[in-house]
């Protein structure tokens, strides 16, 4: 075990039944690895029935901390090797051994990336609710039909009941909750927003709340970027979609009050429609 791992254990006073999941928070600080033997202790005690009918409120706290550790990746390897992740989070240890197609084409086991993309939102300081969206927003590929793979079919409709499960078990905020379905609603929309679609474009900044609560907006691309740099292969210094939508966010908040005489809501969605399209074909114009 590593002195990381026994100074958090010896700083807590802890049910002993969370004394796993606090070395594996303890394993995502720098230096924190933990050693074969750790992992075997940590089997036995779960194999042994240290988690029978425990409370995943009580692991919540410990889960957050390592989410927010320097590798939060470690603490999923941690607990899945171990067998605790299975017992209070089998929604994400079902991704493993199933693949989505990566930007390069190439097929991505989805448990490995997501701890990948973890890692990438540790390495930028994201914040709680990044992270923990992160670790659901794909919650929903691990039954996708198998006529449809490698497409994940309605795998959002699957994973939104999924997501709300996982955060009435560990009694998770409502705000943190709201991110996370959020993110697993609109990340592949972001992914594959156009310039030739100025209109989608505007109507995705609404929906997202860019006008109203730019902090979220901001956290939903971060989670977009750290995605997207997951993948093998994506070295640009910025996240393309990232750059494009603030162009057009910019191009909207430009807009002038609207006439009184306007049906608002409509009209100024015509507008920013409108204003998102000059934006972006002038910014391609300016490429040029």
């Amino acid at each position: 075990m590593s002195e990381n791992s026994q100074a958090l254990l010896d700083s807590l006073s802890l049910d002993p039944r969370l004394s796993l999941f606090a070395v594996a928070a303890g394993a995502t600080m720098a230096g924190g690895e933990l050693g074969e033997e750790t992992l075997d202790d940590m089997a036995t005690q779960v194999a042994g029935g240290a988690l029978a009918d425990l409370d995943a409120r009580l692991v919540w706290p410990l889960l957050a901390e390592g989410l927010m550790g320097d590798q939060p990746s470690r603490m999923l390897a941690a607990l899945t090797v171990c067998g605790a992740l299975e017992r209070l989070l089998p929604e994400f240890t079902a991704l493993f051994g199933h693949f989505q197609t990566g930007f390069d084409g190439e097929p991505v086991d989805i448990g490995r990336h997501q701890g990948r993309v973890l890692d990438v939102a540790a390495a930028g300081n994201a914040p709680l609710r990044v992270r923990l969206a992160v670790l659901l927003c794909n919650l929903g590929k691990a039954d996708s039909p198998p006529q449809h793979l490698p497409s994940h079919y309605r795998h959002i409709d699957r994973c939104l009941p999924r997501i709300r499960n996982v955060c009435a078990r560990f009694g998770i905020a409502a705000e943190l909750e709201d991110f996370a379905i959020l993110v697993a609603m609109e990340l592949e929309r972001v992914h594959r927003a156009t310039r030739m679609r100025a209109g989608s474009m505007a109507a995705l900044l609404e929906r997202v709340g860019a006008f109203t609560d730019p902090g979220r907006f901001e956290d939903l691309l971060t989670v977009c970027a750290c995605d997207y740099f997951a993948y093998p292969g994506n070295t640009t210094p910025a996240y393309p979609k990232a750059t494009l939508l603030k162009q057009a966010l910019v191009a909207c908040l430009a807009l002038p009050d609207p006439d009184e005489d306007d049906d608002e809501a409509t009209a100024l969605h015509e507008r920013r429609a409108i204003a998102v399209a000059r934006a972006l074909r002038s910014g391609t114009d300016h490429e040029r």
